[in-house]
């Protein structure tokens, strides 16, 4: 038994060379076995530069895709409608912030200006100004070819738009009358927005009250603006002028003041600069100011009608002959010049001031009194020659 089994598990080699065979067998195996691993990859390097292939395309498709498409579109649509004109009519459309050539287009299309908004986004592409279109309201016709509708949007004669100019030296009252008178808003309507002075921005050392805040300009609002929004423009464009030349929020009030005192007292810029000199020196000397248009502004009454008794006996704080220093607020809206004036008065020894020819402004300025009472003197004789 022992040797059965040793048969079967120790084999004598076989004679003749079984050995080579076996070695010969063993390398075919080694080989057929790289072959494989070779195989498998370059499997693996086919799938995986598939892949990437695909991946790629599929970026490139996106990219590439939505122009071929356009072009494909473009090529098939038919032609855009589009108006002969010459137009009729009118109507009113709003041209928002930001709009893009084909969001005008579908509003003028919507409002029956241009036939179609494809029309209109073409027109718009064509113009090489066309990006130079302002947002607002325009008054356009009906029935536009759409070329003509984008020459009509860069026309701002076409803009729908009030203008509102407000002269210097004006006072809140005469302000908010020629406010109404030109945008039909009420009076009241204005008075109302006004008791809002977070909505409106007035600064808080104006103490509530608009008297010189209202800047005397130009203004253009668009349908709709609202009495606040009027009224906040005026007092952001006095902000900016006081902001622009350094003026720090705790002397703004002062500067108005002094500023609607010389808008009131002279014409020139020239006279306004010496003004502002003159009422300097005496407030640096503690000397009543004298000016008749501050007592005339405290009795609610024009300048023309002032009396001497006016000056002599009238009790407001806006009586500039009984009170010394400057009046509580401003008594008009200054311009410009005068609020530079305040800032840059001219240089001079002069305390006294007075117009001596009505008709033309000219204005005399004297050290002294005694000179002064000369320059009265031409006054009263410019007056006695009026007849």
């Amino acid at each position: 038994m022992s040797d059965l089994f040793l048969d079967e598990v120790i084999r004598p080699e076989p004679q003749g060379g079984g050995g080579r065979r076996a070695s010969r067998r063993g390398g075919r195996e080694d080989r057929e076995r790289e072959r494989r691993r070779r195989r498998r990859r370059g499997v693996i390097a086919l799938v995986v530069s598939f892949a990437l292939l695909i991946g790629g395309g599929f970026a490139v498709w996106k990219l590439v895709g939505p122009m071929i498409d356009d072009f494909r579109d473009s090529r098939s649509q038919p032609e855009a409608e589009d108006f002969a004109g010459p137009g009729h009519g009118s109507v009113d459309v709003t041209i928002e912030s930001g709009a893009t050539g084909g969001q005008m287009g579908q509003v003028l299309a919507e409002a029956g200006v241009v036939a179609s908004q494809t029309a209109f986004t073409r027109a718009f592409a064509a113009n090489p100004d066309a990006a130079g279109i302002q947002p607002g309201t325009y008054r356009l016709m009906l029935g536009m070819p759409a070329a003509e509708a984008v020459g009509a949007l860069l026309d701002t004669s076409n803009r729908v738009q009030t203008r509102v100019t407000i002269p210097e030296g004006l006072r809140v009252t005469q302000i908010l009358d020629r406010l109404s008178s030109v945008t039909t808003v009420p009076v009241e309507e204005f008075q109302t927005a006004m008791a809002d002075t977070a909505a409106t921005g007035l600064p808080a050392e104006a103490g509530g009250n608009y008297e010189g805040w209202l800047f005397a300009s130009t203004y253009s609002f668009e349908p709709g603006t609202t009495p606040t929004e009027m009224i906040a423009a005026m007092v952001a464009e006095t902000v900016k002028v006081l902001d622009e030349r350094g003026v720090a929020p705790q002397d703004r009030q002062r500067v108005l003041t002094i500023a609607s005192l010389v808008e009131r007292e002279a014409r020139s810029a020239e006279d306004k600069a010496k003004v502002a000199r003159a009422i300097q020196n005496r407030l640096d000397i503690d000397m009543k100011l004298d000016i008749d248009a501050a007592v005339a502004y405290g009795l609610n009454k024009p300048g023309t009608e002032l009396t001497r008794d006016d000056t002599a006996n009238s009790d407001t704080p806006y009586n500039l002959y009984r009170y010394a220093g400057l009046p509580p607020t401003p008594i008009a809206s200054p311009s410009l010049i005068a609020i530079d004036a305040v800032l840059a008065p001219a240089d001079g020894p002069w305390l006294f001031w007075v117009t001596v020819n009505l008709d033309t402004g000219e204005t005399r300025f004297a050290e002294t009194f005694a000179e002064h009472q000369q320059n009265i003197a031409l006054l009263r004789q410019w007056e006695a020659e009026q007849g």
